[in-house]
């Protein structure tokens, strides 16, 4: 199989570096967080829970506004890096925690700035890219994301060998590579001009352009929703880790090796997701996400742990870009911005779903019950995949 990577737009190769080094920023915080709420801040579960779902939710709920407001101006560029701002602005605030309350508004915060700049993102992606390397781009950009996604664990892990677990002083350590992301992305990025002058000015911003997107579209949208269920929030995999016994300096080579798979297998992901059938591709995804969870149910020991990330890792890698593909393939073009933001929203509702039923299971019934849960979901979408065929229509 022939890797374009040449044929590829120079704006996506911009995008995956911002992606990376806000993500490098983004994790190196996020592998510290959940231990650093419950050993600093003296967190319960239930509140990581909330507060990883709530975070999550708002950013879908953003994306939903910056989303019809990016397809109503014809302009992605100014919502993309007012979204990374916010995300840098708040990188100083987690070390300066006193309060799980603090946590709360900084990810608050940062997930807002997230849910800003990834409806625009996603359509400008489909914006500068031929239709038919579209699995391509998305699959490069998620690449360059998940290498930042595992370069911000070997920082943390780094961190805290340096600074003695110092958890507080190694989070200082985000602000940098927030900062290189939002120059690299404000300086970097162009809007393609045609698509501008194409653009159609809309007198107002009207809910009824929702019902426009079709009906395959919002079939995307449930398959979407019920993968989010089945996936709940990462921070779940670290204090897995370390209910495991693996030692706090260490929790952070969880998201690193899911990370390198993931980087690993996303290009290639993208690539198969523009030749090959998106059904099998979503079936083999949600096949990979039933194991990693098993796994992670079962596991006793650190590198079982390990081994359930890898598999994690690998569902992502075989899922996320796919997912963005055929939003922007069902999607008119005049209302990608729109249909990406629907779809994060719905996704998000239920990631913060998930997210609170994982933290009630684990504390009210058991850490095997939260995985063995997401498994179930993932049988559920699985066999509605199977009972149901069709496809999306050209783009």
């Amino acid at each position: 199989m022939r890797l374009p990577l040449r044929g590829l737009p120079p704006g996506i190769w911009v995008l995956g570096f911002g992606s990376l080094f806000m993500d490098m920023s983004s994790e190196l915080v996020h592998s510290l967080l959940p231990v650093f709420m419950t050993s600093v801040l003296g967190a319960s579960m239930v509140t990581i829970g909330l507060i990883e779902g709530m975070a999550e939710a708002a950013a879908a709920i953003t994306k939903v506004f910056s989303g019809a407001l990016s397809d109503y101006l014809a302009r992605r560029k100014l919502l993309l890096v007012l979204g990374y701002g916010l995300a840098a602005i708040t990188k100083p605030v987690f070390p300066l925690a006193t309060s799980a309350g603090w946590v709360f508004w900084a990810r608050f915060v940062d997930r807002i700035g997230k849910g800003i700049r990834g409806a625009p993102r996603d359509a400008l992606v489909a914006d500068i890219t031929p239709a038919a390397l579209r699995g391509a781009a998305y699959g490069l950009r998620q690449a360059l994301d998940s290498v930042g996604a595992f370069a911000g664990p070997l920082l943390a892990l780094a961190g805290m060998a340096l600074f003695d677990n110092d958890i507080r002083t190694v989070l200082w350590a985000a602000v940098l590579p927030a900062a290189v992301a939002v120059v690299l992305l404000a300086m970097g990025v162009r809007e393609p001009e045609a698509a501008r002058a194409q653009a159609t000015r809309r007198a107002a911003l009207r809910l009824a352009d929702a019902w426009q997107l079709g009906w395959i579209f919002w079939l995307v949208v449930s398959l979407g929703a019920v993968f989010s269920l089945a996936r709940f929030s990462e921070a779940f995999l670290l204090l897995r880790a370390q209910s495991v016994g693996l030692a706090v300096a260490y929790v952070p080579v969880v998201m690193v090796v899911m990370n390198v798979v993931y980087a690993a297998a996303a290009y290639p992901a993208g690539l198969a997701a523009d030749r090959f059938s998106r059904r099998k591709l979503l079936l083999a995804g949600l096949a990979v996400l039933v194991l990693a969870d098993v796994v992670l149910a079962l596991a006793v020991k650190p590198w079982e742990v390990l081994s359930g990330a890898v598999l994690w890792g690998l569902h992502m890698a075989l899922t996320q870009g796919l997912l963005s593909k055929l939003v922007a393939d069902t999607a008119p073009a005049p209302l990608r911005g729109t249909a990406f933001g629907i779809f994060n929203l719905v996704s998000g509702v239920a990631l913060l779903l998930a997210s609170v039923i994982a933290g009630m299971l684990w504390q009210r019934v058991g850490v095997a019950a939260t995985f063995f849960a997401g498994a179930g979901f993932a049988t559920a979408a699985a066999i509605g995949i199977l009972a149901y065929r069709t496809k999306p229509r050209p783009a």
